[in-house]
């Protein structure tokens, strides 16, 4: 991960050992421990899972104490990982998809993270059900009214400070703040109260990827002890929490989940990453009214002026054997300026050409030219869209599928919004999980071959033993 990445979490109070030596569990022991978490879960009334960086290590990001942490890294002065893909494309991992699953089941009440990756808000954790202690990379909020602006790129500062956008509630216009926090600021008291909230009722926290180090945050899970709950930790370290914790794992956080969802008989659901993009049309008569002069522009949603992180470029060709010139945009503002005769109609193609992280390499869009505005904004059922594009890229298991899911039309100047959505990721789980649940059973093959083995040897020992003594 780039040093960039590394300086806006240096937040975190820098305590406790780094570098830590990592453990694994021997298979049996391991598949006994994780047969024993899923039925801890099974019975669970209220689970509360508390994440650390350990369960987005599979994705690309680091921890700190481990081997190869961005904290283990700095003090023995060696570089920094590099990173296999822009952390704004960083995808969930197999454990954050897990608790999808559990959350849509009814099991999982609440999570908290202390992570600023955005990743359990990506993957589908409502946000309702969820504590962000540490803020969110991605996401603005608005001083002023509370409103929430969950970005598509990394938001450009850290320590609440005021960011180069606008609330966009025309009744508030006040300039939104980042949400991740720097060394002098405290907790925010929302996140801590429902985060409290909810360990205090919880019969099971369920901790995962986290060296419970990080005070005042490492405490909240010691809260559902008094009321008889129980702590349960998945870490490849030792922590400090480990002898109040009824079940210890040292594991890999997706091999010991995926093992416990198999024994749940529940199926890890995919990851779909969809993003959007405003295509821009607008069109004036010339003073002679012999042409029209217009402009295509290629827009964030989040604003004209905020970044289309995951477009390279933007490929533009004529159909219907026009002779107009083709033309590659390669930097932002994806724009492009022509004048055509007044009565002229033709279609567009925009080849997208997708960012470094992305699961395809393209998506087209094919743009009908009119030398008038339409007048047709009828808006499409949006959740219907978007899901009819979730299960046809998991269908197909591929991705650059697009659909239109807004339209608006302006008088003044005359011109038209369309808003896209495109797939440009998706990850299928089911592989993975099959795969440990393969292992699994071959664990526990072993396991009733040694036991059976062991009964043998101690019947063998005991007719030796009888025969001795006659």
């Amino acid at each position: 991960m780039s040093l960039g990445y590394a300086e806006k979490l240096s937040y975190i109070e820098d305590v406790g050992e780094v570098g830590m030596r990592e453990f694994f569990e021997p298979p049996d022991v391991l598949q006994e421990k994780i047969e024993k978490l899923a039925m801890t879960i099974k019975e669970s009334k209220h689970l509360v899972v508390f994440t650390g960086a350990g369960i987005s290590t599979s994705c690309g990001i680091p921890d700190f104490r481990g081997p190869k942490g961005i904290w283990t890294l700095q003090r023995e002065g060696r570089p920094l990982p590099q990173a296999s893909l822009p952390f704004h494309r960083a995808v969930p991992s197999m454990t954050h998809m897990a608790l999808v699953e559990l959350e849509r089941a009814g099991i999982l009440k609440f999570v908290i993270s202390q992570n600023v990756d955005g990743l359990h808000l990506r993957s589908g954790i409502p946000r309702e059900k969820l504590a962000e202690l540490h803020g969110n990379s991605f996401m603005e909020t608005c001083p002023s009214c509370g409103a929430e602006y969950f970005r598509d790129f990394e938001v450009e500062t850290i320590g609440l400070k005021e960011t180069s956008r606008h609330c966009s509630d025309a009744n508030c216009g006040a300039k939104l703040r980042d949400t991740v926090l720097d060394w002098e600021d405290a907790l925010p008291s929302k996140e801590m109260s429902c985060a409290e909230k909810h360990c205090r009722v919880a019969d099971v926290v369920l901790c995962l990827g986290t060296s419970l180090q990080i005070t005042p945050a490492c405490n909240l899970p010691l809260k559902c002890l008094r009321g008889g709950g129980e702590i349960v930790i998945v870490n490849l370290q030792k922590t400090p929490k480990d002898k109040k914790a009824s079940l210890v794992i040292r594991g890999f956080v997706d091999k010991v989940i995926a093992g416990a969802m198999n024994l749940l008989n529940m199926q890890i659901p995919p990851f779909v990453r969809i993003d959007y993009v405003q295509i821009i049309l607008t069109k004036a008569l010339s003073a002679d009214e012999k042409y029209v002069n217009w402009m295509l522009r290629l827009s964030s949603v989040h604003g004209q002026k905020a970044p289309l992180p995951f477009i390279k470029s933007v490929e533009i060709t004529f159909l219907d054997e026009e002779k107009y010139k083709a033309a590659v945009l390669h930097e932002q503002p994806f724009q492009l300026k022509r004048r055509t005769e007044r009565t002229k109609v033709f279609e567009m193609v925009l080849k997208i050409n997708l960012s470094d992280g992305c699961g395809c390499l393209c998506s087209q869009i094919n743009i009908p030219f009119y030398p008038k505005v339409t007048t047709d904004c009828s808006t499409p059922d949006k959740d219907a869209v978007l899901q009819k594009l979730r299960d046809t890229a998991i269908q197909g298991l591929c991705c650059s599928q697009n659909a239109i899911i807004e339209k608006k039309i302006k008088s003044a100047p005359n011109g038209e919004t369309s808003t896209f959505a495109i797939v440009t990721n998706i990850i299928m789980h089911n592989k993975a999980s099959k795969a440990f649940e393969i292992e699994a059973i071959s664990n526990r093959d072993n396991i009733k071959r040694r036991k059976r083995s062991a009964r043998s040897n101690g019947s063998s020992r005991k007719r030796s033993k009888t025969k001795g003594s006659n």
